[in-house]
């Protein structure tokens, strides 16, 4: 049965060809000076920007550039927004882009008026703020994180090797986000997959917890086939409008609480790849791809009845003549196929990782207890660090 929960999520959004009109209803609710942050300038190619800052301005908005953020965004580009943003007073912070500049812009919107280190209070101590929190809205031009629809910000500290993720309340939420399809057009592939395989991966990590039968569960499974069916679709056409629109819906959905609704939930995949990102900088969703499949493979016979469920539920698998252990297993290899056909990283070397860096990933792998199936020790993260190689 479900566990007790509260669910409640304030983000208002707006999906479609159209959503960006959602932006001129939005910006009129907040003061003149408008941060906006983006990433390493692919808005000011595709049009995204021309029309964001048009709208800003036609709303009689005064726009701070806040521009450069990268991938993993670091501590040092945290305390440059948050210098910005206190040199202007700014009402609002406005994501244009993917996962990291709405995560970064989080990070940002709890610091501005925040008079400790926020490194060290909100990711090193995992303290929640007290302070007066900047609003940001976001528009989306990259599915994968689901950062639009929810209170997480990842911040990387390049010199202590570490990439933590902080999970604030809903009031840290967008107060919106704009979500058009056609804006993930013109992402390269490898962005795209990488991603897709984020989405996935949020889920999962939600469902392989607990061994009841729940609604949870089963809206997860509907979540996983789609986003396999819909990836298949856009690595042949990547402007499959169908296609890409059921990928950002299911992305949003995949991390916005609703899918962990009563659950325990088991994020150590997440911790094992934030830790392989920490020490190569490799793009988010790939980390992921690269340590699931030895991780999965160890807690499997821990949660072997979820596993036979997934193996039947999501890929199809005929259990016909077949033990529960090779039903779960047979999963897991249709897992690994899918994930080789859309081309996604299936090895910590295929990111640059090297086998010198096995103890450090190690050391800067949280350990999490009591969640999944299975607590790892230190050793069993060394040993699927090495299967990932």
């Amino acid at each position: 049965m479900l566990g007790t929960f509260t669910f409640h999520n304030p983000t208002k959004l707006y999906f479609g060809e159209n959503a960006l009109e959602g932006l001129s209803e939005e910006l009129p609710k907040y003061g003149k000076t408008v941060q906006l942050i983006y990433g390493g300038g692919s808005i000011k190619r595709n049009g995204v920007y021309d029309a964001v800052v048009k709208i800003l301005h036609d709303c009689g908005k005064t726009v701070v550039e806040d521009g450069g953020v990268m991938p993993n965004p670091t501590v040092k580009k945290l305390y440059e927004g948050v210098r910005i943003a206190r040199e202007h007073k700014v009402d609002l912070l406005l994501a244009v882009g993917g996962g990291s500049c709405c995560d970064y812009a989080k990070a940002v919107s709890v610091s501005v008026h925040e008079p400790e280190d926020p490194w060290e209070k909100y990711f090193a101590r995992y303290e929640d703020p007290t302070c007066e929190i900047v609003p940001v809205g976001c528009v989306l031009t990259m599915a994968g994180t689901g950062s639009e629809m929810n209170g997480g910000s990842v911040i990387t500290n390049p010199a202590q090797k570490m990439k933590i993720g902080k999970v604030f309340d809903e009031r840290v939420n967008p107060k919106f986000s704009i979500l058009n399809p056609k804006f993930t057009y013109t992402l390269p592939m490898r962005q795209t997959v990488s991603g897709i395989y984020d989405i996935f991966s949020h889920i999962s990590e939600q469902y392989f917890s607990g061994t009841d039968d729940n609604v949870s569960d089963a809206l997860s499974e509907a979540l996983m086939r789609s986003v396999v069916n819909a990836s298949r679709i856009i690595v042949r056409d990547p402007e499959n409008y169908e296609a890409r629109s059921n990928i950002m819906w299911a992305a949003t959905w995949a991390l916005n609480n609703l899918v962990g609704c009563g659950k325990t939930e088991d994020w150590m995949v997440h911790m094992l790849g934030q830790a392989l990102g920490a020490y190569t900088d490799a793009t988010h969703g790939l980390t992921l791809a690269a340590v699931s499949l030895p991780y999965y493979r160890l807690v499997m016979p821990y949660g072997l009845l979820k596993f036979v469920r997934f193996a039947k539920e999501v890929w199809h698998i005929d259990p016909a003549g077949k033990t529960n252990k090779q039903i779960a297993e047979a999963g897991l290899s249709a897992m690994h196929a899918w994930m080789q056909e859309i081309g996604v990283a299936v090895s910590m070397r295929d990111l640059g990782a090297t086998e010198d860096m096995i103890e450090g990933i190690a050391d800067a792998t949280i350990l999490m207890d009591g969640v999944g199936y299975h607590t790892l020790t230190r050793d069993e993260v060394v040993r699927i660090l090495k299967e990932s190689l």
